[in-house]
């Protein structure tokens, strides 16, 4: 590899060189047998030409005493010898320097089943710190999840969409490492065994390219696993992978006991399959398991036996590539089955957000299955006119207030950036009392480097934050005053509440909601439609601007809110609520979702029907009446 790559790379370093070196030829042939009578011509040589050869081959001088001495007996070879190793050795340091490589690092990596989390440590570092990422159009999302900010991901399709041919993506990994910039092939599924890593490798080869190989979990084991079920097990020893498109199966030989059959590529001959193999003396009632879409959230398993497979398959009418596995391991999956009976499995959960990011909802979601989809109901902007924060974040540092009460993350971040204006940190809010509602907010401000004083034991909303703050006592509080930083369409309730408490309340807008542009049309038709699951309201705002930006949820999605006060947003919107939090938090509302999802999977169960997705069922009714 290096001796290849190195070729053509030697011709740009020598074509500068190519003068002095044609000079350069007399002087090897004085070195010959015929140069001892010609004892003038080096004089000669030296006057006039010598001494541009010297400059372009000054570490060659060493043999000319060899030269000399040639003429003598045979006996003075040997020292010959050594000087030519030793004019060789001098010339090899330059000979590397050309060999060195001059193209970006190239790395083809496998991308694995489809989850992005079984993706390898070595595979996610050379994703990271790629600059340019040439991806399967299966593996895309493998590759945003894991690639830097200012990566370049390169899709290997054409304008129409089509996979590109080998050559198609080997001209774009080539031509990135060529202008010196680090380059991953990405690749779908598992190129070890399904021959793309041979292919890959040849092209790079051709184009004289160094790379290195990162494997991943194939998709021999990870879907299986996914799946409910291993490759062994009980009497089966032996596990045979063939790939589906052979014609030239040895169907008797397959048709043996205690052995596994995995076949790529099988799931839409699945049939066909049984056939053959009941035809070649396998027994009718083994079991059999198609898998589409394994180690993913959309991944559908069909168990069946080998006489049975064709009508269950046509039933399912379900299409496309996947995995066949054949054998008495698929009765495994009765206790090993754990992916795809997770209570939100598959579920497309909506969730209206009115800050950066949703916090841990999209994590805990994906851990019971779902698909979580954000969409921003609100843009938070400055206030208008600046000058009444100002002087509250200036009263603030002087001492004019006994407490500041946060009740969004969005007001401590309001805050923070004021006095960041002013070169001022945390250190701010020395000698006051700090209040706030809500996990998010209370985590904001732990990372600004200040814990609250009083946080809601309970339910997390500013009735229960009431409750806990404590009335003015003029003996024990030398000030009266309360610094409430809100969003200008924030209610009265705790300003009322701490005025009661007989506090001096400074209600200051440090932000304005602004309601967010509609989402793509697509998204809008989903939530009209009944293509989400289920939607999250995490607040009466969101329910409000999603409303107002997308229209109402469909009557058959589930609706999860995370208090009374946010349930009660929607019940006057018109919305059914279904799920409310027993604490008003984000984690226990995603946790009343799956409790709802589960209770709703065990009743498909009893009832036989094969989903328990609000929007499948409502799509298989619709079905069903036409």
């Amino acid at each position: 590899m290096t001796r290849t790559a190195t070729k053509k790379a030697a011709p740009k370093k020598a074509a500068a060189a190519k003068p002095p070196a044609a000079k350069a030829k007399p002087v090897k042939k004085a070195a010959s047998k015929k140069a001892a009578p010609k004892k003038a011509a080096p004089k000669k040589s030296a006057a006039v030409k010598d001494e541009p050869v010297k400059k372009a081959a000054s570490k060659k001088a060493a043999p000319k005493p060899a030269a000399s001495k040639k003429a003598a007996p045979k006996k003075d070879e040997p020292a010959t010898k050594p000087a030519a190793k030793k004019a060789a050795a001098a010339t090899e340091p330059a000979t590397k320097a050309r060999r060195a490589p001059v193209h970006g690092r190239v790395s083809l990596v496998a991308a694995g089943p489809g989850d992005p989390d079984l993706l390898t440590l070595r595979a996610a570092n050379l994703i990271g710190s790629a600059a340019v990422i040439v991806v399967d159009a299966d593996a895309v999302d493998i590759a945003r999840a894991h690639a830097s900010a200012d990566a370049e991901i390169v899709v290997a399709v054409d304008a129409a969409g089509v996979p590109l041919d080998q050559a198609g993506r080997s001209a774009l990994v080539v031509e990135a490492a060529r202008a010196g910039r680090d380059a991953v092939r990405l690749m779908a599924g598992d190129p070890v065994v399904d021959g793309t890593l041979l292919n890959e490798a040849a092209a790079l080869r051709r184009a004289r390219m160094e790379f290195e190989v990162a494997p991943g979990v194939s998709d021999v084991t990870g879907v299986p696993a996914y799946a409910g079920f291993g490759l062994t097990g009980g009497r089966t020893r032996q596990v045979r992978i063939l790939d589906a498109n052979d014609t030239q199966l040895p169907w008797a030989d397959l048709a043996a006991d205690r052995v596994t059959l995995v076949f790529l590529n099988g799931a839409d001959r699945a049939a066909d399959i049984a056939d053959e193999l009941v035809a070649a003396g396998a027994k009718a009632s083994l079991p059999i398991a198609v898998t589409r879409r394994g180690t993913t959230v959309d991944q559908r398993t069909l168990v069946s036996t080998l006489e049975e497979i064709r009508s269950v398959a046509k039933a399912a009418r379900q299409a496309g590539p996947g995995i066949v596995v054949i054998g008495e391991v698929v009765s495994q999956r009765d206790k090993l089955d754990w992916f795809e009976i997770k209570p939100l499995f598959g579920w497309r959960v909506l969730i209206p957000r009115t800050q950066d990011h949703s916090g841990p909802a999209m994590d805990l979601l994906r851990g019971h299955g779902a698909v979580p989809v954000e969409v921003p109901t609100i843009s938070v902007e400055p206030p208008r006119t600046p000058q009444q924060i100002d002087r509250a974040v200036h009263g603030l540092v002087s001492g004019r207030y006994e407490w500041i009460g946060f009740t969004s993350v969005n007001a401590v971040r309001a805050i923070r950036e004021k006095l960041q204006e002013y070169g001022l940190d945390a250190r701010s809010f020395a000698g006051l009392k700090v209040a706030a509602v809500g996990e998010p907010t209370v985590a904001a401000l732990i990372e600004f480097g200040v814990r609250p004083d009083i946080v809601p034991s309970d339910e997390q909303t500013t009735s229960a934050l009431l409750e806990e703050w404590p009335p003015y006592d003029s003996l024990m509080d030398p000030i009266n005053r309360v610094f409430l930083p809100r969003a200008d369409i924030a209610t009265d309730t705790l300003a009322a509440g701490l005025a009661e408490l007989g506090w001096e309340v400074e209600d200051i807008t440090a932000f304005r909601t602004v309601r967010a542009a509609p989402p793509p049309a697509e998204t809008r038709e989903a939530i009209k439609t009944g293509g989400f699951d289920a939607v999250l309201f995490t607040s009466s705002s969101t329910v409000r601007n999603l409303v107002g930006i997308a229209g109402k949820p469909h009557q058959t999605t589930i609706v999860a809110c995370i208090g009374p006060q946010t349930a009660k947003a929607a019940e006057e919107h018109g919305l059914r609520v279904d799920v409310l939090a027993e604490n008003s938090t984000v984690p226990d509302l995603v946790e009343a979702l799956a409790a709802h999802g589960e209770a709703m999977r065990l009743a498909a169960l009893e009832s036989g029907e094969g989903s328990w997705r609000p929007s499948r069922r409502r799509a298989a009714a619709r079905r069903r009446a036409t």
